[in-house]
């Protein structure tokens, strides 16, 4: 019998697909028809740090009016807004974030009881905000493990690269002191020395490393002039980029590998477990194509396995990673080269 169990952070899941956070595992209802569909685990959808953020000024803008209000009405006995002093403007801060992480909390606590595959939470921040609060609170509400999606564009002229290595760094570090739940780190590719960082965020005593998160993308309406998005969703041919950096820090980091990013069907997941990933989290694909999808991939995942004869995922898991092929500049500049050579 082919075993599609798999491990990932310590968590046992029963086969390597992950439903990733987004608008899709943001109820009960969808996390439920997740479970019956057979994924391995999901993540639920990020509590933002704009979110709070977003709160905190709304509160402020709020108490702002009634003090000047009362400002009109008292003359100079208010001479100044609550929120110049330090102590009521903690106070709003305080209660902004309680306002938004209750919700969440409640939702986490109610998804726990709702299904029976590892429930991970997620945290998205991008910069060493009061996270530790956070990820006491979400432990408590019954998640069995915290995903920190940290996304940091490079766009800072006065701040340097290190600058910002430093910063996801000192994230990870202070929210796995706090939680005994396993943390994995959500990262971008925006880093000058990416496998080198790489190797430091998986020692910080972190679980898992999540390559990569999926930014949001502007465009320019050249009718309207005006800018907006574009590609939303991921597309299959995405896979790629992170194919390539599994299977470099494949063997060489001190935590799990997990891919995300393009995966759409069981050809991407089989090739990113062959390059090193201990399992996968796909999501666009469900917004295109609903949650049948789930039973559809792992049944051809099967097939496959019954077809190539592995019994078990760690079977073939790694084996095309880049310190167990013939040719590890393969999954370098020489691959370009390659190709270069023939078109010329």
């Amino acid at each position: 019998m082919v075993n599609l169990s798999t491990s990932y952070m310590g968590l046992q899941l029963k086969n390597p697909l992950v439903v990733g956070s987004s608008g899709l595992t943001n109820s009960i209802s969808e996390l439920k028809e997740i479970a019956a569909k057979g994924a391995g685990a999901v993540v639920l959808k990020s509590i933002f740090e704009e979110q709070i953020r977003h709160e905190t000024e709304r509160l402020l803008k709020e108490e702002g009016g009634k003090m000047e209000a009362m400002q009109k009405g008292f003359g100079d006995i208010m001479n100044s807004r609550a929120y110049d002093y330090a102590e009521a403007l903690n106070y709003i801060e305080s209660f902004a974030k309680e306002h938004t992480l209750s919700d969440y909390l409640k939702f986490v606590s109610e998804a726990k009881k709702s299904i029976d595959i590892p429930l991970i939470a997620s945290i998205n921040c991008a910069t060493p905000y009061d996270w530790t609060y956070f990820a006491r609170r979400i432990e408590s509400a019954g998640a069995d493990a915290l995903e920190l999606n940290v996304y940091l564009l490079p766009a800072d002229i006065d701040r340097t690269g290190a600058q910002n290595e430093r910063m996801v760094l000192e994230i990870a570090e202070s929210v796995i002191k706090q939680v005994n739940i396993p943390v994995a780190l959500k990262v971008s590719y925006y880093f000058s020395g990416l496998a080198n960082t790489m190797v430091e965020l998986s020692n910080t005593g972190i679980k898992g490393l999540v390559l990569f998160n999926r930014p949001y993308q502007p465009d320019i309406n050249i009718d309207t002039m005006e800018l907006t998005s574009t590609h939303i969703l991921s597309n299959p041919v995405e896979y790629a980029l992170t194919l390539r950096w599994i299977a470099i820090l494949s063997g060489k980091v001190g935590c799990d590998l997990i891919a995300s990013t393009g995966i759409h069907d069981y050809e991407s997941m089989i090739k990113q477990l062959m390059a090193g990933a201990q399992a996968v989290q796909m999501a666009s694909v469900f917004y295109k194509n609903g949650f049948d999808q789930i039973s559809h991939v792992l049944a051809d995942l099967q097939k496959w396995m019954e077809k190539k004869n592995f019994e078990n995922i760690s079977d073939f898991r790694g084996k095309l990673s880049q310190v167990n092929v013939k040719n590890p500049a393969a999954y370098e500049r020489v691959q370009f080269m390659k190709l270069y050579s023939k078109i010329v």
